[in-house]
Formats: structure tokens, C-alpha cells, sequence
């Protein structure tokens, strides 16, 4: 039997636009539709079974959370059901019911009087959920004096103290300080051992991916993909760089630069870059890339007047912040190129991509050993890398640990 189903649901908001508020609005738009009609999800099925745990995941704005509130029943479906078998409990907006000037304890009460917990209830619980806080030192003052992570921690606490059938979470993955989000991590695993149900809804993949048996991709409003996280994280990611490759392509069509009847450069345009592909260990071609596998930039060139061997072929990678985390070209490298052919290609082989997770984008140019432009593409392709070990910076470095 399924924890949960969700079964063909629709959710329909209605947005009202420019509402009459004179007497001569009344009068211009008394014949006009000022109501819009907004679908966050469409026609949706899903089944969870008892005791399975499963991430969904999506951009912004595709209806991640609004299905997370319809199982909660803190919304309803305009069209479909929803059947949930067991105690649910949600960590949508921690801290609801909060007050400032309450005590942390006091808004222990309150907040978990939310989950239909009762005083006796509680009392059996108030210790354990102060425990796993870490706020014993502050728990009797009053909570406007506590830092935004203090605030989360109490308020998560809580909500992860109550022995759920059901747990639904969305976003709030990152709670407190490195120590606190291991302890919360640990206890979501305990949660899977002991069979509670689990959906969270994230935008960290490496956590879905560690933590969910099943992840969902839902893309405005419509379910794109269901199965193993790896694969649905890496085709939801691929999909994401495909059409930001896209955008970028675009973009550089436009750029001002010498036009050579093929693409727009930026350059002399002897010589042109007209391909750019990311190849994977397999030889196909693939933009997402797990921390650590091989990956190959093939760049392919077409020469439109004899250079000679006066010719470099370079590439860097920036992460979405625009930091350079590494760069390099054929003349650093001591690769000498004594002639180009009239069409061909260059390969840059990175035989462990270490870099961590996230958005990178990648540049690459061709010159003269003087440095004088031929072409230059500029964030001609988006790739993201994710990793199951959640490692801080930009790459990973190989180490080992020696304890003496």
C-alpha cells in the first residue's frame, strides 16, 4: 500500500489584474477580463510507498513546493486527490507560529501544538527536542534575542522530534552551522531505518541523490522524470545546460566581430572555432559530469587563410560567480603545432574532472603566439558537477589522512 498518492492533480491560482478602484476604471473596464488564470501543476500522479524517500527537484517557479504544500493539505487540488496513509508532518516554514517575545521553551509549546501534539505529549518530548537544539544555555530567553541560525535550529528541532509517518521538507536542508546539518542529516537517515515516509523538495542534488531512494523532476508544472536520482538528477542538469548552451550560442551569434559567412568572431577569423562539445569516458557528449570523472573539450576549428605553426588553441573554466578556476592553452603547455588542416579538431582531455558542485562555463580561443585573436567563444558551454560527498571549495584535491 502507498504512503502517498497523488492522482492527476491540477492546481489553478487566479491572479487578478488592474481591480477598478474610481468610478471611471469602473466604467473603461467593466467589460474586460482582469482575471488570469496561473497552473503551477498539471495534471500530476505520483506514488511513494511506505517507507521510501524521494527528492523532488526543478527550478524555481516549477511547482516543487506547491505540490509539497498540496500533500500537507495546507492547499488543495482544483482538480484530482491526494492520499496520504499515516501521521504527516511538515518542515515547509519552520518557526510558523513563533513569537518573538515567547521564550524558546514557551514557543516549543506553541510551535508543536501546531503538529497536534498535546501538554502531556510534549512534556515527554521537551527535553529531547532542547537536546538536539543545542540551545539549553538560551532556551528561557525570549527568541527575538536569538541569531537567525539559533531561530532555525530551535524551530527545526521540533519538527524533527515529533515521530512522523509522513515527513515532507522543502528547502531547509541547510540548517544552522556544518556540525548541526551532519546532526540533522543523521537523524533523516534514522528517520529512513526506522521506515518514516520521506519527500523533500531541493536544490542541493548531491543531498537528494545521498539520501533518496526515488527523485522526481517536475518542470512548470509538469513531471519530466521519475527513477533513480543519478540519472534523473543528470538528465533535469543536462537539460538546464542544453539551454543555457543554447541562450549562450545565441548570444554569441550576435557579438560585434569580423563576420566569416559562418558565425559571428571575435578576431582576425583565419582561423574559427565552429564546434564546441564536452565528451564524457563513453565518447558520448554530455554536460553533466560526476566530481572526478574524465571529460574531453573537443574544439573544432576551420582555418580560412594559412596560419602556419602560429597558432595556440586555449580554454578556461569559471565557475557562476565568474572566478577563473583554471585556464591553460597549447603554448603553456609546451605543445607545438607545426600546421593545422583545413578542417579539423583539438582535444583537451581532463582525465579527473575534481571539480565540485555546481554551474561552470567554459571559454576557449584560438591565437597567435603573440597573443592576437583568430576566435574566442566565451562561455560557449554551461556544465554542471555534483558530487555524493559534500566537500567545500571549488575542486577536489587528492589527499589521505594519516592519524599518528
Amino acid at each position: 500500500m502507498y504512503a502517498i498518492e497523488v492522482n492527476d492533480v491540477t492546481k489553478i491560482y487566479k491572479i487578478h489584474r488592474g481591480k477598478p478602484t474610481t468610478l471611471k476604471d469602473r466604467i473603461v473596464l467593466r467589460n474586460k477580463n482582469l482575471t488570469e488564470e496561473f497552473v503551477p501543476l498539471k495534471d500530476v500522479s505520483l506514488k511513494v510507498e511506505k517507507g521510501e524517500s524521494v527528492g523532488i527537484i526543478g527550478e524555481n517557479g516549477s511547482g516543487k513546493s506547491t505540490l509539497l504544500k498540496l500533500i500537507s493539505k495546507i492547499i488543495y487540488p482544483d482538480k484530482g486527490e491526494i492520499i496520504t496513509r499515516g501521521k504527516v508532518s511538515s518542515l515547509i516554514e519552520l518557526g510558523a507560529g513563533f513569537h518573538p517575545d515567547f521564550t524558546g521553551r514557551e514557543n516549543i509549546y506553541v510551535n508543536a501544538s501546531i503538529f497536534g501534539f498535546t501538554k502531556r505529549e510534549i512534556d515527554k518530548k521537551i527535553d529531547e527536542i532542547i537536546s538536539f537544539s543545542e540551545l539549553e544555555e538560551f532556551i528561557d530567553t525570549p527568541v527575538r534575542t536569538y541569531s537567525s541560525g539559533m531561530y532555525m535550529r530551535l524551530a527545526f528541532s521540533v519538527a524533527i522530534n515529533i515521530d512522523p509517518d509522513i515527513l515532507l521538507i522543502d528547502e531547509i536542508l541547510a540548517v544552522g552551522d556544518d556540525h548541526f546539518q551532519k546532526k540533522c542529516f543523521n537523524k533523516l537517515h534514522e528517520f529512513k531505518r526506522d521506515g518514516v515516509t520521506i519527500v523533500i523538495v531541493s536544490h542541493d542534488l548531491g543531498s537528494i541523490e545521498r539520501l533518496c531512494d526515488k527523485a522526481v523532476w517536475i518542470d512548470k508544472g509538469i513531471v519530466k522524470g521519475v527513477g533513480n536520482p543519478r540519472d534523473v538528477i543528470s538528465s533535469y542538469l543536462d537539460f538546464v545546460a542544453d539551454r543555457d548552451n543554447k541562450k549562450a550560442l545565441e548570444t554569441a551569434e550576435n557579438t560585434t566581430g569580423k563576420d566569416t559567412g559562418e558565425k559571428r568572431v571575435i578576431g582576425t577569423g583565419e582561423v574559427v572555432i565552429t564546434k564546441v562539445n564536452l565528451i564524457g569516458a563513453d565518447g558520448g557528449e554530455k554536460n553533466t559530469f560526476k566530481t572526478g570523472e574524465e571529460a574531453t573539450i573537443k574544439i573544432s576549428y576551420k582555418c580560412n587563410s594559412y596560419v602556419g605553426n602560429d597558432v595556440v588553441f586555449g580554454m578556461a573554466i569559471y565557475n557562476s560567480n565568474g572566478l577563473n578556476c583554471f585556464g591553460t592553452n597549447t603554448h603553456l603547455d609546451n605543445i607545438n603545432i607545426k600546421e593545422l588542416k583545413s578542417e579539423g579538431e583539438v582535444l583537451f582531455r581532463i582525465k579527473e574532472l575534481n571539480l565540485l558542485d555546481g554551474e561552470y562555463f567554459l571559454d576557449v580561443s584560438c591565437h597567435k603566439v603573440s597573443g592576437e585573436l583568430y576566435d574566442y567563444k566565451k562561455s560557449v558551454l554551461t556544465f554542471n558537477t555534483y558530487s555524493e560527498i559534500k566537500e567545500v571549495g571549488i575542486f577536489r584535491l587528492d589527499h589521505e589522512w594519516q592519524i599518528l
